[in-house]
């Protein structure tokens, strides 16, 4: 597999696992299909979410991933500004949609949001207070680290500005440095990506004692139920990748309810990059909508077939 094919894998997961799980959302696991029912149809019958939302339709995880993948090709590098007039743009006019409508947004995002609007400096607009730490960061952060080319100290700072923009607290900050690195080291065919990206974000941590101690909250024992809170998500898309491949990770990630969309498109994106494009089931690709934009950044990031 090239690495080519493992990053249009890591952007195609995302976007595959947002729509996905989108009517599915809100829901307890309880009230869920059976996992292998899981489909972007849901079966007749079910209570859908986001009624009357297109099959195949990403939301604010997918919109948000997009704008900041413009962004990093665009300015050739994080630009805090350029980022949050994207967000701006996708708020207000649909921008990175699939079809023109902002929807599913988070009470933390739409603050900063609200921020940003007014005029306040991009870096300045996240919440850092305790409660301030939902996945609305998390999940949009991989096209970040399929990008790019500094060292991993580089990585792990611009996955924290990025954060920043909405959600400024330094747990929130950890998770998205983590996440990136433990991409890159996937992406670098490592032995034991995770422990390997553990051990990194570590050592770069050693002299920032806020951001340390907020690591090892990360790794701390925890039992994922599949809500919107920062730990959660990233410990439920941890265990959903125990599945043996892409359709059954992603699933996983539905299974646990409630947050399902963020769910798996964070778990989505990791498994897109271990199995490839090729991995994501052909009618699960067929079915998403938008793709002419995608392929349109993927062009300018130059990650061709």
């Amino acid at each position: 597999m090239t690495r080519t094919e493992r990053i249009r894998g890591g952007l195609y997961g995302l976007l595959v696992g947002d729509a996905l799980g989108v009517p599915y959302e809100f829901h307890d696991p309880s009230n869920l299909p059976d996992r292998d029912d899981i489909d972007m149809v849901p079966p007749e019958g079910f209570n859908r979410s986001h009624r009357g939302t297109p099959v195949g339709t990403w939301s604010d995880d997918g919109a948000q991933a997009l704008a900041l993948l413009d962004t990093v090709v665009s300015c050739e590098g994080f630009d805090a500004a350029h980022f949050g007039a994207n967000l701006v743009a996708w708020w207000n006019e649909g921008a990175f949609t699939p079809d023109g409508r902002a929807f599913d947004i988070g009470n933390q995002t739409t603050t900063a949001l609200e921020k940003l609007e007014a005029g306040v400096p991009a870096l300045q607009a996240g919440g850092g207070g305790e409660r301030d730490n939902g996945n609305g960061s998390l999940m949009r952060v991989l096209p970040l680290a399929l990008w790019h080319t500094g060292d991993d100290g580089e990585l792990v700072r611009d996955a924290q500005l990025q954060s920043r923009v909405t959600h400024a607290h330094p747990r929130s900050q950890a998770c998205c440095a983590l996440y990136c690195l433990w991409a890159r080291r996937i992406l670098d065919e490592a032995d034991d990506p995770w422990n390997d990206a553990v051990d990194t974000l570590a050592a770069i941590y050693e002299h920032a004692p806020a951001h340390r101690a907020e690591l090892e909250r990360v790794l701390q024992p925890y039992v994922p139920r599949g809500t919107g809170y920062v730990l959660d998500c990233l410990h439920s898309a941890r265990v959903a990748l125990r599945g043996p491949d892409y359709a059954a990770i992603v699933r996983r990630a539905v299974a646990f309810g409630l947050d399902t969309d963020t769910t798996a498109a964070v778990a989505g994106g990791i498994a897109g990059l271990r199995h490839g494009e090729a991995g994501i089931p052909q009618a699960w690709r067929d079915q998403l909508q938008g793709r002419d934009q995608v392929e349109a950044l993927c062009s300018l990031a130059g990650w061709v077939p």
